[in-house]
C-alpha cells in the first residue's frame, strides 16, 4: 500500500481517498486503477465527449482506446500532460461546488464570461435562496457578487485547461467522465434556490479543516519544514469534528435563523478552504512542468486562487457569535491571539527552504513532493466527496498519482 504525506505532513494512506474507514470488502478487493476503469467504460460504451455532452456508442469508444493511450500527452510531454489533467480535473470539481453555492447565494445576474464546463452554457438563474443570501451577506454584503464571481473564474479554468490540452491532442478521456454526467450523482440542496440535479460534489457532510487561519498567521512554522497545526491554529476547530452543512438541505434549514446563519458561516470557512487548496496546488505542481508554456498556465491560473483566498479568509472572520448542535463560531475580532484575529490576512513572514534564513512571507505549502495526492486527500477529508463511488475515488488518485510522478524534462523551449 502507498504512503502519501498530507499538507500538514501527517502520513496518510491511499485507502483515505475512499471516503472513509476501510471496511473488510475493501481491504479483500483491489481498487480499480483508471486505465482498466476506463477501458471497461469503453467496452459498455459509456465514455462521453465533452464538447457535444453526447455519449459515444460502443464503437466509438472502443475505437478510442485503440487510437489514444490513457496518459497520452500529445504535444506535450506525459509529465506535463499529466499535471494539466489533475489541475483540470480539481477545476471541474470546484465548478460543481461553486455552481451549488452561485444557485443559492451568488447573484442571480446574467454575468458569467465563462459557460458552465459541463453544459457549454451559463447557468440558468435560479433567484437564489433568500434566507441563505441573506446570512452569507451578514460576512459581506457583496458577498454574492463574489460568489458569482469566484464561480465564473472556476468555470474559465476548467473550459481553457480542457480546450488547451485537446489543442496539444493530449487525452482527455478521464475528465471528460468528470465533465459528463457518469459521476454526477450525489443529492445537493432541495431547497429554494437550488435546480435539484445530480452532483459531482456534497456540501452537506463537510469536515472544514480551518488550520490554515494559523497557518498563515505563525511566524515560526511553516508545514514544508515539518511543523505541524492543530486546535489552537483553528479558526474554528468544531467544524473539525462531525458533519456539517454549509448549504440549506431544505426549506426548513433555511427558516430557521440561527441554523442558516451557521450553515452560511460554515459555507465562508469552506470557501477560503477549498481556495487555499489551489493557491498552494498550482506553485507545488508548476515546479515538475517542462514546457514553459505550461509553467506559464500553472504560473498564471495559480495567483487567482490566492486572491479568491484572501478574498474569503477576510470574509469569514466576520462571522457573529453562533452555537448550533456544538458548533460554535467565536467572535475573532474580539480575539487577542495573533493566531486567530480577524483582521491579519495578509500571509505573515514564515520560514522558507530552511530555518536557517530570515523568514519570508510566501504561500504555503509549496513544497512538490506528493503534492497532488495530498491536494485529494484533502478534499476527500473534507467530505466534499461522501457517498461518491469507488469507481471515482479510483480516478481521482490516479490523476492524482500520475501528476506527482511527473519529473521536469528538458525542453527546446527552456533556453
Amino acid at each position: 500500500m502507498k504512503k502519501f504525506i498530507s499538507k500538514n505532513g501527517v502520513t496518510s494512506q491511499s485507502q483515505s481517498l475512499s471516503g472513509g474507514k476501510p471496511n473488510s470488502e475493501q481491504a479483500s478487493r483491489p481498487v480499480v486503477g483508471r486505465r482498466s476503469f476506463l477501458k471497461g467504460l469503453g467496452a459498455t460504451g459509456a465514455v462521453l465527449l465533452p464538447a457535444s455532452a453526447l455519449l459515444m456508442s460502443k464503437a466509438q469508444a472502443q475505437e478510442m482506446m485503440k487510437k489514444k493511450d490513457d496518459d497520452s500527452g500529445g504535444k506535450l510531454s506525459k509529465g506535463d500532460a499529466s499535471i494539466l489533467r489533475f489541475v483540470a480535473a480539481a477545476e471541474i470539481l470546484e465548478s460543481d461546488l461553486w455552481e451549488q453555492y452561485w444557485e443559492l447565494g451568488g447573484l442571480q445576474a446574467n454575468d458569467f464570461a465563462s459557460p458552465n464546463p459541463t453544459t457549454g452554457f451559463a447557468p440558468p438563474l435560479t433567484n437564489g435562496n433568500s434566507p441563505y443570501t441573506g446570512a452569507l451577506k451578514i460576512l459581506d454584503g457583496d458577498m454574492d457578487q463574489y460568489i458569482l464571481d469566484n464561480t465564473d473564474d472556476e468555470f474559465s479554468h476548467a473550459n481553457f485547461l480542457l480546450a488547451y490540452l485537446k489543442s496539444k491532442g493530449a487525452n482527455t478521456s478521464d475528465i471528460d467522465l468528470l465533465v459528463g454526467p457518469h459521476f454526477r450523482t450525489l443529492q445537493g440542496s432541495m431547497a429554494t434556490g437550488s435546480t435539484k440535479k445530480g452532483r459531482l460534489t456534497n456540501l452537506t457532510k463537510l469536515t472544514v479543516d480551518t488550520s490554515f487561519w494559523g497557518r498563515y498567521r505563525s511566524d515560526n512554522r511553516n508545514p514544508d519544514l515539518g511543523d505541524s497545526f492543530s486546535d489552537a491554529d483553528r479558526a474554528v476547530p468544531s467544524l473539525n469534528v462531525g458533519q456539517h452543512t454549509a448549504i440549506p438541505r431544505t426549506d426548513a434549514d433555511a427558516n430557521n435563523a440561527n441554523l442558516i446563519n451557521a450553515i452560511a458561516f460554515t459555507a465562508g470557512f469552506h470557501f477560503a478552504f477549498i481556495e487555499i487548496g489551489g493557491t498552494s496546488l498550482y506553485p507545488e505542481l508548476a515546479q515538475r512542468a517542462s514546457n514553459v508554456e505550461v509553467l506559464r498556465i500553472l504560473l498564471s491560473i495559480g495567483p487567482t486562487e490566492a486572491m479568491h483566498f484572501q478574498t474569503w479568509q477576510d470574509k469569514a472572520g466576520n462571522a457573529l457569535p453562533v452555537t448550533v448542535d456544538g458548533l460554535v463560531f467565536a467572535d475573532l475580532h474580539a480575539s487577542t491571539d495573533e493566531l486567530l484575529q480577524a483582521n491579519l490576512i495578509m500571509p505573515e513572514p514564515t520560514p522558507f527552504l530552511s530555518k536557517a534564513f530570515p523568514i519570508c512571507s510566501i504561500v504555503r505549502p509549496t513544497k512538490t513532493a506528493g503534492a497532488a495526492m495530498a491536494a485529494a486527500t484533502a478534499l476527500t477529508a473534507d467530505g466534499l466527496f461522501k457517498d461518491q463511488s469507488k469507481d471515482f475515488f479510483a480516478l481521482l488518485a490516479d490523476l492524482a498519482s500520475d501528476a506527482d510522478a511527473a519529473r521536469r524534462e528538458f525542453d527546446d523551449h527552456d533556453h
